[in-house]
């Protein structure tokens, strides 16, 4: 792709949901702090969506961006939020909110958000498709596109009958490039194929190709001692083909700052580099951990009402990336309104059910003293 829609804009994109916070709330004063920083250093691309935050997200960047900065002098993103449409009038409520509360007067990119297979229903019922389009003859969004979530044959269906769409936005890093699941190269391929260019979002996957294992972390240092550990992480994502920009979403000034040192001068990864990031990549396949494969035959039966599955790849995550504090977070969201994993009392009909023969209940025991403590 030689030209192609945003391919002048640095590839570096501030992104706004997970912004620090003070007593509970954004901290828009360090959030202004960080802004200053990433445009001082020629960096223009800030997204934001509708439901971030419940609307806190785009309300500080009104705060510390739109009412800061001459308009024109940088991108702004938002979202639709699809899951919420019961209507066909709500798509033009929530435009109409996150205007109001950005401040922006119009979004230079405007995406669908988060599209799957179940959410593409929703826009063909409601004809999200034409309303985008509006959108643009209507000069509230520049560009528009779609976030996405599945796999690449749902993308290749969509963009197959709405080549109306610009771009689109995905999850792409090193751990899910080749991922059964995420499909992060096979999807960026059907992207290719049909000429649209991508913004790039998850690069560290939520912060667990930060912490990383010692392992890891000592041959990314032994490659190069003065890279951060997630520098290797953006720039693997930074080096795709047809990108509009990688989007970091930044909590506080130290990430700001790492991430400005690298990517001001931007240099895609380099042969050894990718060989590097490859050795990784094994490292991490090759890491065990327990073989649940969330079929959820054990949690039908289970008496204390445990989410087994959710509990056992938020602890896979911890195996894998060493990210204790992200375990945690994703395993205190396994057990809201379930059981948790030191409330089984061995009764055993879960590993009576369990196609896959773990476990469980040693397991349970053992995750219980982690992520528990």
């Amino acid at each position: 792709m030689k030209e192609y829609i945003g391919c002048q804009i640095p590839k570096l994109g501030f992104g706004l949901m997970r912004l620090p916070q003070k007593d509970g709330v954004i901290d828009v004063e360090q959030v202004k702090k960080m802004a200053d920083h990433f445009f001082a250093n020629g960096f223009t691309y800030c997204d934001t969506a509708y439901v971030y935050g419940g609307g806190a997200s785009e309300l500080a960047a009104k705060e510390a961006i739109v009412d800061r900065y001459p308009r024109e002098s940088f991108q702004l993103a938002d979202k639709l939020p699809v899951i919420n449409i019961e209507k066909e009038e709500d798509m033009e409520a929530f435009v109409q909110t996150s205007l109001e509360r950005t401040g922006a007067g119009y979004f230079d990119f405007y995406l669908l958000h988060a599209l799957n297979k179940n959410k593409l229903e929703i826009c063909d019922k409601f004809d999200a498709w034409s309303f985008m389009v509006q959108l643009k003859e209507r000069g509230l969004a520049k560009h528009v596109g779609f976030s996405f979530h599945d796999k690449a044959e749902v993308l290749d269906e969509i963009l197959t009958k709405h080549p109306e769409m610009e771009f689109v936005q995905l999850q792409i890093n090193y751990a899910d490039w080749d991922n059964d699941g995420v499909q992060s190269r096979l999807c960026h391929e059907v992207c290719m194929k049909h000429g649209k260019p991508v913004v790039i979002m998850e690069p560290v996957k939520g912060g667990n190709l930060v912490t990383m294992t010692p392992e890891v972390q000592e041959t990314f240092k032994k490659a190069n001692p003065d890279a951060s550990i997630a520098s290797w992480a953006v720039r693997f994502a930074a080096s795709r083909e047809g990108l509009i920009t990688v989007l970091s979403g930044m909590s506080n000034m130290e990430q700001m700052e790492d991430n400005v040192s690298y990517m001001k001068d931007f240099q895609p990864l380099n042969e050894e580099e990718n060989a590097v990031v490859a050795k990784v990549v094994e490292i991490l396949n090759s890491i065990p951990t327990i073989p649940c494969t969330a079929c959820e035959y054990c949690v039908a039966g289970c008496p204390m009402q445990i989410n087994i599955p959710a509990i056992f790849k938020a602890y896979n995550n911890y195996l894998v990336y060493g990210n204790l504090q992200g375990a945690k977070n994703a395993y205190e969201n396994a057990i809201k309104e379930r059981g948790r994993a030191s409330a089984c009392y061995r009764c055993g009909q879960c590993e009576a059910q369990c196609p896959q023969q773990i476990n469980i209940i040693e397991k349970l025991a053992e995750i219980a003293k982690v992520l528990e403590a």
